[in-house]
């Protein structure tokens, strides 16, 4: 995919989110269960970045668990991020940052983080080499021992998500320009909007994993009334 092609799509979903930001949010009132099912598995310790933190959920679900470690959350959306300002019982901190920037990450120190979360946000990102650019990034943030945990839309196991998939000619791109698992999808709450979503396959994340030196050690699906909408994986240093 060409730079051009990626930032069409970049400025896509940023229009998205910053129209249906509050319609959105409404959505996002509780988490996942395989959200849930990962924060089980955290010591109440462990220093956390959460990349595309959205309105704050899961910093208020750690509230009620009594976690003490550090918790920073990352999102570009300014509306989403209004939503996310709470009280909280141990250290938090909501910061905007666009992934798409290189300067997204400056806030923070190499090795700083026991765990990154990256629940439904790669899935957003254009472009093999823009993902691996994040990827390294994120990478780098964690300590020796730390752990990667990314959540991915799997909204092709879905027929009524399936059906909302709509034609490149509505945003003026050709299917040529764009990579293999790229969709445009719709949105129908509080108005009519487009998004772009890639469809992940364990095969390509674990590709994905191999190019910058991480592996895959966990994975599993989860969410929806089939419980196949998510696709969590965990990754570790190799």
């Amino acid at each position: 995919m060409n730079s051009f092609t990626a930032q069409k799509l970049i400025e896509l979903n940023r229009d998205f989110y910053t129209r249906f930001g509050a319609e959105f949010s409404s959505t996002r009132q509780r988490l996942q269960p395989g959200v849930k099912r990962i924060l089980d598995s955290l010591r109440e310790d462990e220093s956390i970045l959460d990349i595309g933190c959205g309105n704050g959920e899961l910093a208020r679900e750690l509230t009620r668990r009594n976690h003490n470690g550090s918790y920073h959350g990352v999102d570009f959306s300014l509306p989403l991020l209004d939503a996310a300002f709470a009280s909280h019982s141990f250290p938090v901190k909501f910061v905007q940052g666009d992934l798409s920037s290189n300067t997204w990450s400056f806030d923070f120190r190499p090795s700083t983080f026991d765990v990154v979360f990256s629940f439904a946000v790669l899935h957003h990102i254009p472009s093999v080499e823009m993902r691996l650019n994040i990827l390294r990034t994120i990478k780098d943030l964690l300590k020796d021992d730390g752990r990667f945990i990314l959540s991915n839309w799997q909204f092709l196991n879905s027929a009524k998500l399936r059906a909302r998939i709509q034609s490149w000619d509505k945003v003026n791109i050709r299917a040529d320009e764009l990579e293999e698992g790229d969709y445009l999808l719709d949105w129908r709450s509080g108005g009519n909007g487009l998004r772009y979503a890639h469809h992940f396959s364990s095969e390509e994340l674990s590709a994905l994993a191999d190019q910058i030196g991480m592996r895959v050690s966990a994975s599993f699906l989860s969410d929806g009334e089939s419980g196949n909408l998510g696709l969590y994986q965990v990754w570790g240093r190799c």
